[in-house]
């Protein structure tokens, strides 16, 4: 009985080979594409991890900004035109979404508020009296802290975005990668000179 089942499956096989080879390809394309794909998403999620890391330091800057222009106003009230500047570009770039589509905007916002925290660095060079002040000192610390986060945090999104781009663009993941929609993601585009955190000098 058992050499019949053994010769039935010979059969089988002989006359379906065609149809097992087949299958057997079909299940490996199958596995190896969930495997690029699983890859893909890994790496995905890293790189919106990193840059959500980015934007948290983004986020503790603009909290910091209003009380440091509060306490500046103490000592100069007649800088009125700097402090507006400043708090604009803070709510510019707080009400600037970060969505994939929008990092160029996103950028440009963050860039603008950084030129105004430079004009308020000016306003305070001003009022030697201010640098003494223990509230303003604690601020400026806070500040300057979040700004060189800030930098350490976009070069591990930048190293999050190149082994993305990298395995996306290499063969033969860049099959699984357009089959499944993964696009190119972009890197942070800094402005020239600006790779280093802005000198907190007030």
């Amino acid at each position: 009985m058992e050499t019949n089942n053994a010769n039935v499956g010979k059969s089988f096989l002989k006359k379906n080979s065609k149809l097992v080879i087949i299958l057997v390809v079909v299940v490996l394309l199958v596995l190896w594409c969930i495997s690029k794909y699983n890859g893909l998403v890994r790496l995905d999620e890293d790189c919106n991890s990193k840059w959500s890391e980015v934007e948290i330091q983004y986020q503790r800057r603009m909290d910091l900004i209003p009380n440091l222009v509060e306490v500046v106003k103490g000592y100069a009230a007649h800088e009125q035109e700097t402090f507006t500047k400043v708090i604009e570009a803070r709510n510019k770039a707080l009400n600037t979404p970060t969505s994939e589509n929008s990092t160029v905007d996103y950028q440009k916002a963050q860039s603008n508020l950084t030129s105004a925290i430079r004009d308020l660095n000016v306003v305070v060079e001003r009022y030697p009296e201010l640098k003494a002040n223990e509230n303003f000192m604690e601020l400026q610390s806070q500040l300057e802290g979040t700004e060189n986060r800030i930098s350490k945090r976009r070069s591990l999104y930048a190293e999050s975005v190149q082994n993305y781009n990298k395995k996306r663009r290499s063969f033969p993941t860049n099959i699984a990668a357009s089959l499944f929609g993964f696009d190119k993601k972009d890197y942070y585009a800094a402005e020239e000179g600006a790779q280093n955190a802005p000198k907190i000098k007030f």
